[in-house]
């Protein structure tokens, strides 16, 4: 209320003030997901990732449903192209929701996140082998320190850190795939049909499972059962956050919040998972957050010299 007894309406947020919240929330979800596969014992990774492909199929076809949004995606499937790199998309995505659910649930979710730190400099390096980008010098010595950090990190394990690797590359790839698709196909309408293309692999799994007796979807009482069903609301409302996100703000900007998942994944793993941190992989961390630093720096110089990009409707690929 004013001095004058007229009420004063409040000024609406910014486009991006809700895109950063949108943006918070979605990497806020991806950081925390290592506490929903915890709670999912006795499920293994390998029911986990089928249940989640099935639940997020479901949960897709309600939401289009709702939102009348099946024509995107019946005109995307008449597309072969896109259908073809969509389902490449999908067996990487598998892939990587597979080894990241895996890491989590063997008590290894430092090295997940690590997979996910080391992400953007394995896509500087996918960029030089696949679509023969040239580097500017930052970017070189970011593969450089990126790359001594994933030989100190292999002494300090004893073996190749092939966790954080598959995580890393599987995901650079599915993001490169994700790139030749570009805004054809909106962030809901993929994850649809990414899961349309796993969901055979998916039922034959919970079927083999359900033969052997290791399927726990029906048989660990009802509260696991809505538990698992979750998974598609999980999966979906963080992709929907990062679309929205993704409208709203400048490549920068999301390339700036992508480090919150795994910062949120690596603490919990320390803190509330308890892992061991020897000193040896402090180091290779911290070999790994200088990489990460020089490629930020090297980002806002180069936005700053180029102050009218456009923004992407997809600049940076979700974890999904």
């Amino acid at each position: 209320m004013s001095g004058t007894g007229t009420k004063v309406s409040r000024p609406a947020r910014s486009e991006n003030s809700v895109g950063i919240l949108f943006g918070v929330g979605a990497y806020g979800l991806w950081g925390l997901l290592p506490l929903y596969f915890l709670i999912l014992s006795p499920a293994g990774p390998v029911e986990i990732v089928a249940n989640r492909v099935m639940w997020s199929l479901i949960f897709c076809a309600l939401l289009l449903t709702a939102l009348r949004s099946w024509r995107p995606v019946l005109a995307a499937l008449r597309t072969p192209r896109i259908v073809g790199t969509l389902t490449v998309a999908a067996l990487l995505i598998a892939v990587n929701w597979l080894v990241y659910t895996y890491g989590v649930t063997s008590g290894q979710a430092i090295e997940a996140a690590l997979g996910y730190f080391i992400n953007p400099i394995v896509s500087v390096l996918l960029g030089v082998i696949v679509l023969r980008e040239k580097l500017r010098p930052l970017q070189w010595t970011a593969i450089g320190i990126g790359i001594l950090a994933v030989v100190v990190l292999a002494v300090g394990y004893g073996a190749v850190p092939w966790i954080a690797l598959s995580l890393a590359f599987s995901f650079g790839l599915y993001g490169f795939a994700k790139k030749k698709v570009g805004s054809r196909v909106d962030a809901v309408s993929s994850l649809s049909i990414e899961t349309l293309v796993l969901t055979p692999i998916a039922v034959a799994v919970m079927l083999w499972l359900a033969s052997t007796g290791d399927a726990t979807l029906v048989s660990e009482g009802t509260g696991h059962f809505w538990i698992m069903a979750a998974s598609g609301i999980i999966t979906a409302v963080p992709l929907i956050f990062f679309g929205a996100a993704a409208r709203r703000l400048p490549l920068t900007t999301i390339g700036l919040l992508q480090y919150l998942a795994p910062v949120l994944q690596f603490l919990l793993a320390l803190l509330v998972l308890h892992e061991d941190m020897p000193f040896e992989r402090w180091i290779g961390f911290s070999l790994v957050w200088v990489a990460l630093i020089l490629l930020t720096v090297d980002m806002l110089r180069t936005v700053r010299r180029q102050p009218r990009v456009a923004k992407s409707a997809e600049p940076v690929s979700a974890p999904a």
